[in-house]
Order: structure tokens, then sequence, then C-alpha cells
């Protein structure tokens, strides 16, 4: 592989695609397949299946610097568009040169949770929001990476919809 990741040079948050949110750090969610155990004639024990195309309860959390402006904006009980746009660095080892990817990651999302942190003379606050994540995408340089869309019954991973299937036979 010629492009090797380097780092995050930096990141920028937005509400709607065009409200900067101002400074924070963002934990993306996690796409995590809900199991089940099965058991029965032929096995050996129990066995986890990870349902086809599947995803459960994502959430993100955003620490906030200061518990105003964009934290308090978001932590009204709407829905909310969050877009990510950051440059990541990466190294390309055939040209022996450096490089920047565009990436961007969307989020429909509603608050869970605010917490307007702590206060300390010389420091930082430590606000922060959790947040449901309703829909979640992931671009590297305009190509989608991934697409899950839980209101609409969409997992789109390296462009294959692993609900397309399950959508056709429900008659959608």
């Amino acid at each position: 592989m010629p492009k090797q990741p380097a780092a995050t040079i930096q990141l920028e948050a937005y509400e709607d695609g065009v409200n900067y949110c101002g400074i924070a750090k963002v934990q993306l969610p996690s796409i995590v397949y809900p199991c089940v155990t099965i058991a029965g004639t032929g096995m050996m024990g129990n066995m986890e299946v990870p349902l086809y195309g599947m995803v459960d309860n994502m959430t993100t959390k955003i620490d906030w610097l200061s518990p105003t402006g964009d934290a308090v904006r978001l932590a009204t009980p709407d829905k909310h568009m969050i877009e990510l746009r950051e440059a990541e660095e990466y190294w390309d080892t055939e040209q022996t040169e450096v490089g920047i990817w565009a990436n961007k990651y969307v989020m429909i999302v509603r608050p869970k949770s605010f917490d307007p942190g702590g206060r300390a003379p010389m420091g930082a606050a430590d606000a922060n929001g959790e947040y449901v994540v309703y829909y979640f995408a992931g671009y590297r340089d305009g190509k989608q990476l991934w697409e899950v869309d839980k209101r609409n019954m969409k997992c789109v991973i390296m462009d294959k919809d692993y609900m397309a299937d399950i959508r056709k036979a429900l008659g959608k």
C-alpha cells in the first residue's frame, strides 16, 4: 500500500454544514452489529451470529472547551446535523512525499446528556455532551466509505448496501 496514514492535522466541527462549532474533541460512534446466540442439533454448543446489516445503538461524545454557545445550542432536544471536516496527513511510500486526505464525517444526532463540567483557575473547562446518532457517514477525498441510516434501513459499507435485500424482502 503506497499511502500510509500519519496523523490528523486539523479537525473542524460544523452544525448544518455552515455554523462553525468552536473548539471541541469528538469521539466518533462505533458501528456495532447486534448478535443473537443460537444453539441446537448439529452444532457444538452455542454460536454467536451477528445480524446481517443491522446496527446497534450509536452514540458520539463531544468534549467542549467551554459550556457556552455551541455546546448549549447542541444541547437543545432537537435533531442536529454535525459535520466534521478533517485534514489527515499521509506518507506516500513510493514517491516519498507527504500528502493530505480530506476526510469528512456526517452525523444526525439528538442530545442524550449535557455536562457543563468543572471549573478551576488557569484551566480549561471540561464540558461535554453525549448524543444519540441516527445517521453516520464517512468520506475520504469525496468518496463515501460508509453510511449507516437507521431510520431508512441503510447500512452501506464500501459501496455495498447490506440492508438492500432485507428491504426487498419486506417489499420496500
